[in-house]
């Protein structure tokens, strides 16, 4: 007497055995598995509520969630760590010059390159005016402001305290910062600066073409790091 199970006469001899010989292959193949309970449930009729069934369409949706949930995660990680090489690579780029003019020519180009932005302001405020200014010839890069104007573009004229790092989207940017290029900038990160004791206000502000590059929903963290590497090397640079 045999004591093998017996053998299905609608069941391919081939399949079967491939079958038994690889069941966690069947299990774990869930197009094969909604399937067989598809076929379980239209022999059991429409009448009978199949708990199992069930069970299992929502343990599905469950996985599905937590795989949705798991790439999501593992994008902002691969961005993040994306964000962090570059804001790295910038600061290399900033603390290689040998001197003052070196450092603004720096941020115009390297700097700006790598951070892939469209254009890079520093706004001092002075009580001279810009073309009497020792640091002129760097128009392009450099503004010299009236006092209280850095207050006035941070808070937009609202008043009230500044963060340290502001993203906001434009229609259109500043002409008094970005001159001949303003109406091409629909987006800007501003850096509030501080040079210390007896010096007035600072910023330094990244413009984008791309309304998306700088939004308020955006993190600020590794802006905020740039921002204080940038402020203590201009204060090396001022002293």
């Amino acid at each position: 007497m045999s004591s093998s199970a017996p053998v299905s006469p609608t069941l391919d001899a081939t399949i079967r055995a491939a079958i038994l010989a690889k069941p966690d292959a069947v299990l774990d193949d869930q197009s094969v598995m909604n399937a067989l309970v598809s076929a379980k449930e239209h022999a059991m009729g429409s009448n009978i509520v199949d708990l199992r069934g069930i069970a299992m369409e929502r343990m599905e949706t469950r996985l599905d969630q937590l795989e949705d949930t798991y790439r999501s995660v593992v994008a902002a990680a691969s961005e993040n760590i994306a964000g962090t090489n570059q804001i790295h690579r910038a600061i290399l780029s900033l603390l290689e010059p040998q001197d003052f003019k070196s450092f603004l020519n720096a941020l115009q180009g390297p700097v700006k390159d790598v951070l892939q932005v469209n254009c890079i302001t520093l706004v001092l405020e002075s009580a001279q005016a810009q073309d009497a200014h020792p640091l002129s010839g760097f128009e392009n890069i450099l503004k010299i402001v009236t006092p209280g104007f850095v207050e006035s573009y941070t808070t937009e004229g609202r008043g009230g305290a500044a963060r340290v790092v502001t993203l906001r989207p434009l229609q259109t940017g500043s002409a008094a910062i970005y001159g001949a290029i303003a109406a091409e900038i629909h987006s800007e990160a501003v850096m509030e600066l501080d040079f210390g004791n007896g010096r007035l206000p600072a910023m330094l502000i990244f413009g984008s073409t791309d309304p998306d590059q700088f939004t308020p929903q955006h993190g600020t963290d590794l802006l905020t790091f740039f921002a204080g590497v940038f402020e203590r090397s201009m204060r090396s640079w001022l002293s």
